[in-house]
This record gives C-alpha cells, structure tokens and sequence, in this order.
C-alpha cells in the first residue's frame, strides 16, 4: 500500500481507502463488515470513511466497534454532518447548534474521543458559511476535531470558505470529497485546479461508479441479483446507458491487454491524479479489497493512458 498527503497536510493516508456508505448497517451483515475491515486493515489501508446519516448511525456503530480492535493512532477516520437524523427543524443543515450536537453523537456512536476528519456533507445554503466554519474551528480548538472537510460543494462555495476561514483567523478547509471516476469526471474543470490553488485534497468516492467500472453489468444481460443494481433503493440509470456499457467493455478489453482487472484500471486511473489523495471504495466481501487494493501505486503507461482517453471521449462509446 502507497500513502499520500492529505492535501497539504502532515497527515499521511492510503491510497485506496474504505467506505461505509450502502454498506455497513445496512444490506452487509455485522459479521462480514468486520471481516471486510479487518482485511482492509491488515492490506495496510489506515484510512475508514463513514458518516452520522449511514443507516441513521448504525454505519457508526458498526466500524467504530470494528476499528477498536486497533490502536487509535494506527488508523485515520471521517465522519460526516449535515444529512436528517431526526423529526425536527434542527435535525439537519450545518447551523452551529446541529453540528456541535453532531458531532458528540458521532463520537457516542463511534466511541471515540476525536474524529480524524470531520465533513460537511453537503453545502447549507441555508446556514452563513461563517457560522458552520466556526462551530467547525470550536471543534478542532476542543480536540474533537483534527482535519475539516467538505463534500460536493462547488468551485465557488470552496473557494468562499478558504477566503472567510484566512479572513477569520479559521481553521481551513483541507479536504474535499466528490464523485469521481471513468464516468463521472466533472471536478477536472474547476474543483480540482481550485483545490491545488489552496492546498486542498481529494477523496474521491464512487470510484468504480457504483461498480459498473467493475464490469459485473454487460450489455443485454440481466442485472445480477446480488448486485447494487438490484436494490430496490438505488437508481443506477445514468449510468448503465448504452453507451456506458460499451465503454466498460473496451475498458475491459484494455486491462486485459495490461494484465490487471477493469476495477484495478479504473483506480489506478484515478489515482493518476496528484491531487487524488485516496480513493474510497465499498465493498461487501473482503476478495474485492484485495483486489482493489492491488491499483496502489500502479503506473498506467502513457500508451494505455491515450487508449482510456479515447475510449472516455469517443462519442460513439
């Protein structure tokens, strides 16, 4: 396993990361996350992904107890604020009052002192972004808090937060968490150049797009049954098009030609990117960690990279 700086931080995570997100608490039984984190871990991954609104903090729950089998600062973990985690007007958002009290029932659920990173899940426009940075900045001065983060916020909302935090005299922004892969590619244009400006990192998830880069859908044949596909909660539409589907095969076709597996091509592709500090899958069986954890430090060389290009950008694909 290779390690990257968190943005332009000391703090040192893997290249390939775990998440929790549709997993833990939810469809995977307790038993088998564990064994899913347990590999992760011993492959060398240090780096575990959750949030308070997984399955209502039972994703929590479940990797905070997982993760007490080893020592604290062996590991680095990220939690998440702002989803609907009750009945009330101020069950959401990132007011000051919804994030503080947030915070301490991530850290009862986890049964933790401290988060290594705390994000805002999505942006609140609803809530001054000065108010949310210093209930963020309380945090990190209480101990509670060691890194901030933010998830799928704009270019602008990104770059408003660094200005306000430098103004104030307010910890920074350091990472960002976006979808990211093959078939989703929308921070190249902005967020990335904006986040190397200011020292920010990636995270990105949804790497292998919902495991359509995995190449278990092909076309014309039925969506297998134990697939995410087939849940009845996830609408994977846009990305099985047609036209998606043709691209996966060529890709396919390319990483056999390299040796390597589509999964193992499609990260490695990702983690092309300075600014990438991880990768952050999902798996319910600890095989696909294993697999995918072999993209760390792979070099794609600039051949193969011309021919995934091609087959990204071909309109025909």
């Amino acid at each position: 396993m290779k390690y990257r700086r968190l943005g332009n931080t000391g703090l040192k995570v893997s290249e390939i990361s775990l998440g929790s997100w549709l997993t833990y608490g939810g469809y995977v039984e307790q038993q088998q996350a564990q064994k899913a984190i347990d590999t992760a871990y011993d492959l060398g991954i240090n780096f575990f992904d959750t949030a308070n609104v997984y399955m209502r903090g039972e994703a929590e729950k479940i990797v905070g107890k997982a993760l007490r089998n080893y020592p604290r600062h062996s590991y680095v973990l990220a939690t998440k604020v702002f989803g609907k985690m009750g009945d009330g007007p101020n069950d959401q958002g990132l007011s000051r009052k919804h994030i503080m009290e947030q915070c301490e029932a991530s850290l009862t659920r986890l049964g933790l002192d401290y988060v290594d990173i705390y994000y805002c899940h999505r942006y609140h426009a609803d809530t001054p972004l000065e108010e949310t940075l210093r209930a963020l900045d309380d945090l990190v001065r209480q101990g509670k808090v060691l890194y901030i983060g933010v998830s799928e916020w704009s270019a602008a909302q990104i770059a408003e937060a660094v200005h306000i935090a430098d103004k104030r005299l307010l910890d920074r922004i350091v990472v960002h968490q976006p979808n990211y892969s093959m078939l989703h590619r929308q921070i190249e244009d902005e967020i990335i150049p904006i986040s190397e400006k200011h020292g920010i990192g990636q995270v990105v998830y949804s790497p292998l797009a919902q495991g359509v880069l995995t190449g278990k859908y092909k076309k014309g044949q039925d969506i297998p049954a134990d697939s995410r596909a087939a849940q009845d909660n996830l609408d994977l539409s846009k990305l099985l098009t047609a036209k998606n589907l043709d691209r996966v095969e060529a890709l396919n076709n390319e990483a056999a030609n390299e040796g390597i597996s589509l999964s193992q091509l499609a990260l490695a592709w990702i983690l092309r990117q300075s600014n990438v500090s991880s990768a952050l899958i999902g798996a319910s069986k600890p095989e696909q960690i294993e697999e995918n954890v072999q993209a760390s430090g792979a070099k794609l060389s600039p051949e193969t990279m011309a021919k995934v290009e091609g087959i990204l950008s071909n309109p025909y694909h």
